[in-house]
């Protein structure tokens, strides 16, 4: 089955996320303090600088160097330094413990739903709520669909929200999913 996400609007970045299961999980790592947009549009800026998007590649990388491929403009993340980091960190880890390939976490022993987000908890960078964003996004659009794995997403599982990028195919689902964030942050603050 072809997969094809609409998460940045930029057909290469687009492509590269629905096609490479790393660069998938590496935009998901990147989405925090900067532009859903920008943060998923990251994988496609490292792979073009590089030259290639797979962990034990970028595991590997000298330290100071891949700081530098974070900084050019446009930059990959506002904060070139420590996501530089957090992103070798996690190829490291799929290096380690998952033979570099990050569709492992999710189809090595058909996990269930739980076993993915165990998983994904495991992983540098990826906390609960992170881990249940990214479940919900391979349940709802990249056809990764465990048993459990809606209730194991939390409330981005469930089907009709706009919580998160597992919900955006296009603009205005886009839209509703910035509305219902902005939402929750006016009623957090009260």
């Amino acid at each position: 089955m072809a997969i094809s996400l609409h998460i940045t609007g930029v057909a290469d970045a687009d492509a590269l996320l629905s096609s490479d299961p790393l660069a998938l999980l590496l935009g998901m790592l990147l989405d925090q303090q900067i532009a859903m947009e920008t943060a998923f549009e990251g994988p496609k800026k490292i792979r073009d600088r590089v030259g290639a998007l797979d962990a034990q590649t970028l595991a590997a990388y000298d330290p100071e160097a891949f700081v530098e491929v974070f900084r050019q403009t446009p930059a990959v993340h506002r904060f070139p330094g420590s996501m530089a980091a957090r992103v070798q960190a996690l190829c490291t880890a799929l290096v380690e413990n998952w033979g570099g390939d990050a569709s492992a976490l999710w189809t090595r022993d058909h996990p269930d739903g739980p076993t993915v987000l165990k998983r994904l908890e495991s992983l540098p960078g990826f906390g609960a709520q992170k881990a249940r964003i990214f479940l919900a996004l391979l349940g709802k659009q990249y056809g990764v669909q465990p048993t459990g794995w809606r209730e194991a997403a939390g409330p981005y599982g469930e089907e009709g929200s706009f919580r998160s990028v597992a919900d955006i195919v296009d603009a205005d689902s886009l839209t509703r999913v910035r509305e219902t964030k902005r939402a929750a942050k006016a009623a957090a603050k009260k």
